[in-house]
């Protein structure tokens, strides 16, 4: 489809959605108030299995199918039914919803799409005008992981701070409130869900120095019904529940100062019969509890698993997997809801593979821990003691004297990318990564805190762009899925992946793993044993997990492609030495598709002639460190950049010439690049741009 014709398409969106839903029947039967989500709809989900409806497809987030028209007998015949290309090369995360034969997406930058489900044919387009500025509140790029549906209208966080109602038939905003203090840094990225008519949302920034909350909106209205924190606040000021007050006692210092953290960014599900919403929480502000809590202490409720009853967000229980975490060891990680027997009878139980490298298994009644079993490498614990529900820390594993060398790193073990459970298998399919990283004290000496700005409490920052002798020890980067037997405490199978980093999973009763790479491959494996039966090329790296729906009688799977800065920044070309771009599309496959696979878009790049810029060894020296803590995050560490952002070894003569007016003055604000006035002066600006141009010379 040519630009102009897309531009007139969404000119006439709503007429011309409606045309489209008229012709096709049960492959576009708009969600109206006669056929809205409800939650018996998603609580039975498994009796209309065709549709999507919420995140993990049920409120167990389980992700798994009990479709079967595409199976282990017959995938090898899978082909592209269709695919919609969009308009980005940052990162692309979400989970597709697909209702009454629609498709809801979101992409980055917060923008929401609709399509037909069976052709892709675009429906509607909402977007809710991120200011591109935002983009340096969010450590991670601009993605978004997904919408919720309920009644007749969709439901999208933005990256800055916002939750808006969208009509599901004609993408017309019906409603958008502020979630956020907007003096504050905080983003969102994840997707939210609807419970007994509550929106539910949580939101990033821990390592900028916010307090971490959730709140609930009232589906119909916007209208806040409940907000809760999960880090305590300034005792002074008094604490807003007897829950917040309990998690005082276990901070020291005046945490508060500097946020505190615990960040609820991407984690929940629900459980309609104990009527208990679980939220995972995230990292300290800073990273180092040295510095936000000198006296030590657990800092209730980070990196914890909290119980809440949704209709007031009232405090039931928590479980912390990381107390007093000094290392990004976040439980924002996918839970998963099950009823398993371990012999003695069926438990009901709530999964996690958080951050820290451990699997865990609760009772989701109590909290109670009932396994917790290393399912990476992994040395700041030796294990998890099964009565306290405690780790058990190695020596140095807190870095204050030296620095020290911890797997898995602060991209964990496992990270946001869902996992999925397949109760015919009894299997839990986690995908995972494998790197480490040093850790290095800052002491409050020498620690500067930059309001609204990265702040991690780490010493010796320039560790982030270089690569220390005992990493050869290690494999620097691995990623694989883990078929995890929960029952059994092990790992029962692993397939390899072609690249280092991975994506999310779907899981069928086909007796099918479906699974996307960095290096753009999409495959399928068998669930019992983990053959690879199929694959194809996405011309892209991918990071989302795929759905698989029904229309029409027919079995379709979806993936969206593109990896944008956060997958590439610190692997440095994950896809090929081709260094492709990194396109955002969406990929829908079926028996016997035969649709022309997506084009690539190869980069070519030659070396620019570089200014005749004189620099000195210490600028060198001193623009490495600094690379390293302002730049390594979205450039690629040691300046090797992705295919999303420009990667910095070629930056013109031209552009070279307007350096500081770019990174201090905002020129390049619109196209995405922060401003860097308020953490960086001129010298220190020019200080890394000698470190770009002395790793540029040394390709010449």
């Amino acid at each position: 489809m040519s630009a102009r014709a897309f531009r007139f398409l969404f000119l006439l969106g709503p007429l011309l959605g409606l045309l489209l839903f008229a012709g096709c029947g049960g492959s576009g039967d708009r969600l109206t108030t006669e056929h809205p989500v409800t939650a018996q709809r998603i609580i039975n989900a498994d009796s209309e299995p065709a549709n999507w409806l919420t995140h993990g497809r049920t409120y167990d987030e389980q992700r798994f199918s009990p479709l079967t028209e595409i199976n282990d007998r017959n995938v090898s015949n899978l082909g592209l039914a269709w695919h919609f290309d969009i308009n980005t090369n940052r990162a692309m995360e979400a989970t597709p919803l697909i209702a009454d034969g629609v498709m809801y997406v979101t992409a980055a930058w917060s923008v929401l799409y609709a399509l037909n489900a069976k052709t892709g044919m675009p429906l509607w387009k909402y977007d809710p005008q991120v200011p591109k500025s935002w983009s340096i509140y969010a450590c991670c790029d601009v993605p978004n992981r997904g919408a919720a549906l309920w009644g007749d209208k969709v439901y999208v966080a933005t990256l800055d701070g916002y939750l808006a109602a969208v009509d599901a038939a004609t993408g017309e905003e019906i409603w958008k409130v502020d979630t956020i203090d907007r003096k504050a840094p905080f983003t969102i990225t994840g997707a939210p869900r609807v419970v007994k008519g509550k929106v539910i949302i949580g939101n990033g920034g821990a390592e900028y120095g916010v307090r971490g909350f959730v709140s609930a909106f009232d589906a119909e209205t916007g209208e806040l019904i409940w907000k809760i924190y999960t880090v305590p606040g300034n005792p002074a000021d008094g604490f807003e529940s007897d829950a917040m007050r309990m998690a005082a006692e276990t901070w020291s210092g005046e945490w508060w100062k500097m946020g505190g953290g615990g960040t609820a960014w991407d984690a929940f599900a629900y459980d309609a019969e104990l009527d208990l919403l679980y939220v995972g929480t995230g990292n300290g502000s800073p990273w180092n509890r040295e510095i936000r809590s000198p006296d030590g202490g657990d800092n209730l409720f980070l990196c914890s698993i909290l119980a809440l009853r949704p209709d007031t967000g009232e405090y039931v229980w928590h479980y912390q997997t990381t107390p007093g975490d000094s290392w990004d060891y976040t439980s924002t990680q996918p839970m998963i809801l099950a009823d398993i027997d371990f012999g003695s009878g069926i438990r009901k139980v709530l999964m996690q593979a958080p951050k820290n490298g451990f699997y865990y298994v609760l009772d989701r009644r109590t909290g109670k821990l009932i396994s917790a079993d290393a399912y990476v490498p992994l040395n700041w614990a030796s294990h998890v003691d099964l009565e306290t529900g405690r780790p058990v820390e190695t020596e140095g594993a807190r870095y204050k004297e030296n620095y020290k060398v911890i797997f898995p790193s602060a991209w964990g073990g496992h990270n946001w990318h869902p996992m999925s459970y397949s109760p015919l298998t009894g299997l839990v399919y986690v995908p995972l990564i494998g790197q480490p990283q040093t850790f290095a004290n800052s002491s409050w000496k020498d620690f500067a805190f930059f309001e609204n700005h990265l702040n991690l409490g780490l010493g010796d920052e320039e560790r982030f762009n270089t690569f220390p002798e005992e990493f050869a020890e290690h494999p620097f980067i691995t990623a694989r899925i883990s078929a995890w037997d929960p029952v059994a405490r092990e790992e029962v199978f692993r397939i390899d992946s072609g690249s280092g980093w991975n994506a999310g999973v779907l899981s069928t009763a086909g007796n099918l793993v479906f699974q996307g790479e960095a290096s753009g491959e999409f495959a399928a494996y068998t669930a019992d044993t983990g053959k690879q039966l199929w694959s194809s090329y996405a011309n892209t790296g991918i990071m989302a997990p795929p759905v698989t729906f029904e229309v029409d009688g027919e079995q379709y799977v979806t993936v969206v492609g593109g990896w944008g800065i956060h997958m590439g920044a610190f692997e440095g070309d994950p896809i090929d030495d081709s260094n492709r771009d990194a396109i955002g599309r969406v990929l829908t496959y079926k028996l016997g598709g035969e649709s022309a696979p997506p084009s690539a878009s190869a980069i070519t790049r030659s070396l620019p002639e570089l200014p005749d810029i004189e620099t000195t060894a210490e600028q060198v020296r001193q623009g490495d460190v600094l690379y390293g803590a302002r730049c390594a995050w979205c450039h690629g560490t040691g300046v090797r950049g992705t295919g999303s952002v420009l990667d910095l070894r070629y930056t013109t003569k031209e552009t070279h010439a307007i350096w500081t007016a770019i990174v201090l003055d905002g020129a390049y604000v619109p196209l995405g690049m922060p401003i860097f006035n308020e953490v960086l002066t001129e010298e220190e600006a020019l200080a890394i741009q000698a470190y770009v141009l002395d790793t540029a010379r040394e390709l010449q």
